[in-house]
């Protein structure tokens, strides 16, 4: 196989690639050994910039585009007339293992269209890992789409060479799956993910009895809902995805907007994209239900089906529920502090250890690093000047809205400042 071939496979294969989303942070530790290439830290392998700021990168690519499934909303579907190629095994790992010399990557996130059958699928996939970990030794971080439908056999193997496992559940209900991909099952995406959890849970135990028990996983799994190809709204959305943290365990929940590809009347017209702004709050939200102690209910109701684009969430709820404030900071239990807009789980936890030894005032909280830009309109500390007034929640959304534009424009005018 010529070099220029490969490199041919490479562009079509990263680029169907691209509409993947959920290969961020792995969570997950590999550490070297026996002079190895590679090591994945607890900080993550991905496309994005780490909790420190690092920058780190990996190899994204589709083992094929070929598929036997026709789902209206993919690129890969069998129906579109699009350009085909798959790797070989080999050139899959050569290609990691060149990437990864040079400095280029530092793992691996391999998916791959379904051709044949899911077990004859996840296979190969396995055996690009298989041969990372054990022919060259490799330790960096290795992302594998488990593929709906595979058996358990398989799903056990595959988490013994993979840092991390997910199957994409792609629509976030079975109806809507139903309507736009009717040759796949719902219980094909649930099977493999129930393997997993199951893994990991034999896993832990038997490792308290035997230390060196081969280790399953280790950065558990995850899953990604395409939004906006089908008319849930944000609460069907946050519902769904609250279903898969509990009952998998899962480690993210990703949310990926429709990007209209074709023209089908199943799907929303090619000028229908879903704006990023939705995306972003879907995040916020599940962040909110994972960390801050809110409810689905609390945020997305019969009143509020779908999330408000112009504020987060959190400000949203706050604004629906003004009987609660104010909150005297100084004397706020956590779960109280955690709703406040503009106060972060760090800065809960700094208010708790700083009112131990003194009464909190303006200034205190600033330097602990609050929003008060928002914060202040929603809580009462040591000080005689109080923000809290009697004024409509439509006025307050506009007094926060105009602050927070006012204060991207300082910045942006100060970054433009750095430039002569």
């Amino acid at each position: 196989m010529s070099f220029d071939r490969v490199r041919e496979k490479l562009s079509i294969l990263a680029d169907a690639a691209k509409y993947d989303v959920s290969c961020a942070s792995s969570g997950g530790k590999r550490s070297n050994s026996k002079k190895g290439l590679g090591n994945n830290t607890a900080m993550g392998i991905c496309h994005s910039y780490t909790e420190d700021g690092r920058c780190v990168s990996l190899l994204k690519i589709l083992l094929t585009n070929h598929c036997i499934f026709d789902c209206a909303y993919c690129v890969t579907r069998k129906s579109n007339d699009i350009k085909r190629a798959a790797f070989k095994i080999q050139e899959v790992v050569d290609l990691t293992i060149n990437f990864y010399r040079r400095n280029y990557i530092e793992g691996l996130f391999l998916s791959s269209g379904i051709f044949k059958n899911s077990d004859y699928t996840m296979e190969r996939l396995i055996a690009v890992a298989k041969k990372l970990r054990l022919e060259e030794n490799f330790n960096g971080y290795i992302h594998l789409k488990s593929i709906p439908g595979t058996s358990d056999e398989l799903m056990r193997e595959a988490g013994l060479y993979a840092d991390r496992l997910s199957v994409n559940i792609e629509i976030p209900t079975v109806s809507g799956l139903k309507l736009l991909a009717p040759d796949k099952k719902h219980q094909d995406f649930i099977q493999p993910m129930e393997k997993v959890k199951n893994e990991i849970i034999q896993y832990n135990a038997e490792r308290k009895i035997i230390k060196n028990t081969p280790r399953y996983a280790p950065a558990g799994q995850s899953t990604q809902m395409i939004i906006g190809a089908t008319g849930e709204s944000d609460r069907d959305i946050m519902y769904s995805a609250t279903y898969y943290y509990k009952k998998f365990n899962m480690r993210r929940v990703y949310y990926s907007g429709y990007i209209p590809i074709s023209t089908d009347n199943r799907l929303p017209s090619l000028q229908t994209e879903v704006p990023i702004l939705r995306e972003n709050r879907l995040y916020q939200t599940d962040w909110l239900l994972r960390f801050y102690g809110f409810s689905v209910r609390e945020l997305l109701n019969d009143e509020h089906k779908n999330l408000d684009l112009d504020i987060d969430p959190k400000l949203s709820w706050a604004l629906r529920n003004p009987n609660i404030f104010p909150i005297d900071i100084n004397k706020a239990e956590k779960n109280l502090l955690a709703r406040v807009p503009g106060i972060g789980m760090q800065s809960v936890y700094k208010i708790i250890q700083a009112r131990k030894f003194r009464s909190l005032n303006w200034e205190h909280l600033k330097a602990i690093g609050i929003s008060l830009n928002r914060a202040k309109y929603f809580i009462t500390c040591n000080s005689k000047e109080n923000f809290h007034q009697d004024i409509s929640p439509l006025q307050l959304k506009s007094i926060i809205m105009q602050a927070s534009k006012s204060k991207h424009r300082k910045y942006f005018n100060n970054q433009l400042s750095l430039f002569p």
